[in-house]
C-alpha cells in the first residue's frame, strides 16, 4: 500500500487530500463530519484508509475548505456540495482506473452527502447522519432514554442502587417522563436530506452505531422500516470498540465489492 499526499483546487482554494493508493476500480471517498480533518479522531480515519487500500480499493480523504491543510473560508457541511465535487475530479484524476465510486461519510459528512444528492458518487455508505437543527437542545430522544433504562434494569448493581436510595428520584421522574413522550418531530434539516437522497439513484446503505445520540435521534426521524438500515450493536459515534471498527470496515467492503 502506498500513500499519497496532494492538493486539489475548489473555487480557487486550494484544498489538502490523501490518496491510498490500490488496483480496485472501485474507490472509496471519505467525507469527514463537523470541522473534523481528513486523518480523523485519533488518527480513525488515515487507519481505515489503510485497511480498505489494503483490501485492494483505493481511498481518497480531503479537507473541505477551511479545514486543516486546506485554504478558504469553512462554509458548513451544508455548503459543501462543491468541495465533495472538486474532490472527486481529482480521485478521478489520480486514480484513472476507477470507474466507480462509493461516497462515506459519517455524522455531517453523511448529511452533507444527502443533501447533495450524491454529490456526483455512484453508491453512498451513510453512517451516523446528523439531523439536529442548530436550534435544538442536547437532550436525549425518548427511545434513547427507553433504551438506558433499559439496560440498567438488566444491571443488578443498579438495581440495588435503586431500592437503596443510591439514585435521585426527582431525575428519574423527570427521565421517565421524558422517555414516555412520542417520537421527536422530524426537523427541516432531516427532510431536506430525505428529499436529496430521494434523487440519488444509486446503491444506498445506512449506518447507525446503536449507542450513539447522533444516530438515536436520527432513526427517531427517519423510516423504521427502511431496509437500507443496518445497526452496529453497542458502537459509539467513532465506532471506536475493535469490533465496531470491525463491523464498520466489512459493511463498506461490501459496499466496494457490490
Amino acid at each position: 500500500m502506498s500513500r499519497l499526499p496532494l492538493t486539489f483546487e475548489c473555487q480557487g482554494a486550494r484544498c489538502g487530500a490523501t490518496l491510498d493508493m490500490a488496483p480496485g476500480k472501485t474507490g472509496l471517498l471519505l467525507v469527514s463530519g463537523g470541522n473534523e480533518i481528513r486523518a480523523g479522531a485519533f488518527n480513525g480515519q488515515a487507519r481505515l484508509a489503510a485497511e480498505i487500500a489494503a483490501a485492494g480499493f483505493p481511498v481518497f480523504r480531503f479537507d473541505r475548505r477551511g479545514i486543516g491543510d486546506s485554504e478558504g473560508e469553512n462554509r458548513g457541511f451544508r455548503r459543501s456540495t462543491k468541495d465533495i465535487a472538486a474532490a472527486l475530479l481529482a480521485f478521478r484524476a489520480m486514480a484513472p482506473q476507477v470507474d466507480r465510486i462509493v461516497g462515506f461519510g459519517n455524522c455531517d459528512g453523511a448529511s452533507a452527502l444527502m443533501l447533495a444528492g450524491g454529490a456526483g458518487c455512484d453508491a453512498l455508505v451513510l453512517s451516523n447522519p446528523w439531523t439536529i437543527e442548530e436550534s435544538e437542545d442536547a437532550t436525549p430522544p425518548p427511545a434513547a432514554i427507553r433504551a438506558r433504562y433499559l439496560e440498567k434494569l438488566k444491571n443488578p448493581k443498579e438495581v440495588i442502587r435503586l431500592v437503596s436510595g443510591g439514585v435521585d428520584l426527582g431525575k428519574l421522574a423527570r427521565g421517565l417522563l421524558r422517555a414516555s413522550q412520542p417520537r421527536t418531530a422530524p426537523s427541516s434539516l432531516a427532510e431536506e436530506m430525505r428529499k436529496g437522497l430521494a434523487e440519488f439513484p444509486g446503491a444506498t446503505r445506512i449506518l447507525l452505531a446503536e449507542s450513539d445520540r447522533t444516530a438515536q435521534v436520527f432513526a427517531e426521524r427517519w423510516d423504521a422500516g427502511d431496509t437500507r438500515i443496518a445497526r452496529c450493536p453497542g458502537a459509539d459515534h467513532a465506532y471506536s470498540r475493535p469490533e465496531a471498527r470491525d463491523w464498520l470496515r466489512a459493511r463498506l467492503i461490501e459496499a466496494l465489492g457490490a
